[in-house]
């Protein structure tokens, strides 16, 4: 029986754009018609349907839940502040704790509104005080009953699929765009996490703690060539720790946020790589990687909190094997000093999966599309017992 810290956070992740529905104002929303790819739509109706979401994961012993704040909703127009948008989403929080939910709030989870994307996105020159702009409404009226902030959703993996691949929006392949968005959201995390700490201050509340979300994946190289040794290394620097080192430096990290889902080999060949099990979308399950990772986070001396873990699968089975075995990785690490506070799974619900659309099936809670109906996974009430009883 492996034991828990007491006071550990427990629950799910969702952003708002994957299960909300009906974000006409999104840069996503016309990329999809544009594109004629599967359309978001009505997605989860989470937007409606919040409350009785939220109580689902309450009764799966949950006691935090990851959310994000659709920033186009609230600023459908540029300098245009909707207040019943703003008034939904403190009615979210509300919800969140009336439940003793803990909620964590994310301010911007890859997607923006329409008109900031038409003036360039983050190659906008003024694109940090649109942002900061948002942060500080959102912020002046949330304070009071939110303590964790996440500013931006994996900021790597927009740069990577955004201006290195070119497979989201914009879809600008350009190395010196992709350097400049990265400087750009550097700088807007950083002058986000003074402001919010400064908001807190005036407001005489509580220090809140913010982080980023920072996508983590395992680089391991199995052959003795030094290249590929040199390769692996190089990735894991570029991918995984060059922003955390920059956040650092300008003191802007409150603890590390953290999501895994899966590890990248070099091999001397395939069959070095057969036993390893994937998901239905062809990631390596591969729960050591997030071990090796929680001890090089160490290094950083912060809280740790996992929030984002999951698995796209159509086998509830193998949904829950992966639960317990990254669990049993992560109790590994508290016991090896990793100063680890919680884990969110990904996701609460089956969503909508960006250019995937809505086959990939992450949900504890599985949604049909067409009655928007809610189904309890095996697997959902299997890690409500370990979150119940902060024991595996």
């Amino acid at each position: 029986m492996l034991e828990f810290p007491k006071g550990f956070w427990w629950g799910s992740s969702t952003s708002s754009y994957q299960v909300e529905g009906d974000n006409f104002y999104s840069d996503w929303w016309h990329y999809e018609k544009k594109h004629g790819l599967e359309p978001s739509g009505k997605c989860c109706r989470h937007y409606d349907l919040y409350k009785e979401d939220f109580d689902l994961a309450k009764s799966l012993n949950h006691n935090a839940h990851r959310f994000s704040i659709e920033w186009a909703r609230v600023e459908p127009r540029e300098g245009f502040l909707d207040f019943n948008q703003i008034e939904h989403y403190r009615d979210v929080v509300i919800s969140l704790r009336e439940r003793n939910l803990e909620p964590l709030v994310t301010l911007n989870h890859f997607t923006l509104p329409l008109w900031f994307a038409q003036k360039g996105g983050w190659l906008n020159k003024e694109a940090i005080d649109y942002f900061l702009r948002y942060v500080e409404k959102i912020v002046q009226e949330l304070a009071s009953s939110v303590r964790f902030w996440i500013t931006i959703n994996e900021p790597m993996v927009y740069i990577y699929q955004g201006y290195f691949k070119g497979i989201w929006p914009p879809q600008k392949r350009s190395l010196f765009r992709a350097i400049q968005v990265y400087k750009r959201l550097v700088l807007a995390h950083t002058r986000a996490y003074r402001l919010i700490h400064r908001i807190y201050k005036e407001k005489n509340l509580n220090s809140p703690l913010i982080s980023i979300a920072k996508h983590l994946r395992g680089f391991f190289c199995w052959s003795k060539n030094p290249y590929h040794k040199f390769i692996s290394n190089f990735k894991d620097y570029l991918f995984n720790f060059m922003i955390l080192d920059d956040l650092i430096k300008n003191k802007s990290l409150d603890f590390i946020g953290v999501n895994y889902y899966t590890s990248e080999f070099i091999a001397l060949n395939s069959e070095q790589l057969k036993d390893i099990p994937k998901s239905n979308l062809g990631w390596f399950i591969y729960p050591e990687g997030l071990y090796s990772l929680l001890l090089k986070l160490k290094r950083y001396n912060l809280d740790i909190f996992i929030l984002e873990n999951g698995i796209s699968t159509d086998d509830d089975n193998q949904r829950w094997n992966f639960i317990e075995a990254h669990l049993k990785q992560i109790y590994k690490a508290i016991q090896n000093k990793a100063k680890i506070i919680g884990y969110l799974y990904w996701s609460l619900l089956d969503n909508f999966e960006w250019e995937k659309g809505f086959c990939p099936h992450f949900g504890l809670i599985d949604v049909d599309y067409r009655t928007f109906s809610r189904t309890i996974r095996r697997s959902a009430k299997n890690f409500s017992q370990v979150c119940k009883e902060y024991k595996l």
